[in-house]
């Protein structure tokens, strides 16, 4: 159901953008040559909203964490709408960012003994860089849509299977499915984008799916960090490399790994089969391992990026 209702509210969202010139124009640091309907991140969400509401009429007994995930994601949608519109400073969209993750954090750490609200700000960081990161690597056809939903049906299988958790299981899914139906109109060549009213909305859930899932013991804490290496570790990368050699880091470019090897290999889809390649070749075998052996989680961690950190290091020249 969430992926048909994704793939007609995402098709709906399509013409509209069409009729309303809501395009992405293609410059110096874009990978896409003609101008791109944007902002498909309203399908998505208004999606998850809708089969949310009615999987809870249906029976499913959502815990609070879903309803605020859920609320504080629409929020940021309709920033992400808003900015496409009205080009808000980066410091009001940073501080309301900021703001979101907060309030998050406080809902998924409550269940926490008092002596371990130490872990609030560490996780409003690991929060903040998560929503950041999901949405520097939203460059090329496919790929943000996909990593999401490869992430998320893995967690949502290791949570059903082994976490005791259908719930949790199946929010996962139905986010997971409504990038599958997103996927629809944004694979190579894409005729919609996803935007920030998707990107951003879509790494904030992905976080708050992995503080929620540690805390209340749906997944291990390794699972998610396993699951979404390759995008934590390019993104990651990436900025340090800009950090270090003094560039604007807020100024957008075409540095990351995958855009480059989208620009190396000449196609989107290439670099989309590499990273589900990737994730389910080698990453979901060791989170599947995390999730049975947690207290292998930081071994399990460590071999997960290791390669992938090889991999930056030797395609530093790549251009």
């Amino acid at each position: 159901m969430a992926m048909l209702l994704s793939v007609g509210l995402c098709g709906a969202y399509l013409q509209l953008a069409r009729r309303w010139q809501l395009l992405a124009h293609p410059n110096h640091r874009s990978s896409h040559d003609l101008p791109t309907p944007h902002g498909g991140g309203v399908g998505i969400l208004s999606c998850l909203a809708l089969v949310t509401v009615v999987s809870g009429f249906g029976g499913v007994s959502w815990p609070v964490e879903v309803y605020w995930l859920l609320g504080l994601a629409l929020s940021l949608t309709v920033l992400g709408v808003v900015d496409d519109a009205m080009h808000l400073s980066v410091r009001l969209r940073f501080t309301v960012y900021a703001l979101c993750c907060l309030v998050l954090a406080l809902v998924c750490l409550a269940p926490l003994e008092l002596w371990r609200w130490w872990l609030l700000l560490p996780a409003v960081v690991a929060l903040l860089w998560g929503m950041n990161l999901f949405n520097f690597m939203d460059g090329i056809d496919g790929i943000a849509a996909l990593q999401c939903a490869v992430a998320c049906c893995a967690a949502g299988l290791l949570a059903f299977v082994y976490g005791g958790s259908p719930e949790y299981a199946l929010f996962c899914l139905m986010l997971a499915f409504a990038h599958l139906g997103f996927l629809v109109w944004n694979f190579p060549p894409a005729k919609l984008f996803m935007g920030d009213a998707g990107s951003i909305p879509s790494g904030f859930l992905l976080g708050g799916l992995a503080l929620w899932g540690a805390v209340s013991g749906a997944v291990a804490p390794a699972v998610w960090l396993i699951l979404l290496a390759c995008f934590v570790t390019d993104a990651s990368w990436t900025l340090m490399r800009r950090l270090l050699r003094g560039d604007n880091v807020l100024q957008a470019h075409r540095e990351h790994l995958y855009q480059r090897l989208s620009r190396h290999w000449g196609s989107h889809l290439a670099v989309d089969l590499a990273l589900l390649a990737v994730v389910s070749l080698w990453l979901f075998p060791l989170a599947w391992f995390a999730q049975t052996n947690e207290e292998h989680g930081l071994f399990l961690v460590t071999l997960a990026y290791s390669p992938l950190l090889i991999c930056m290091a030797k395609t530093g020249d790549l251009t």
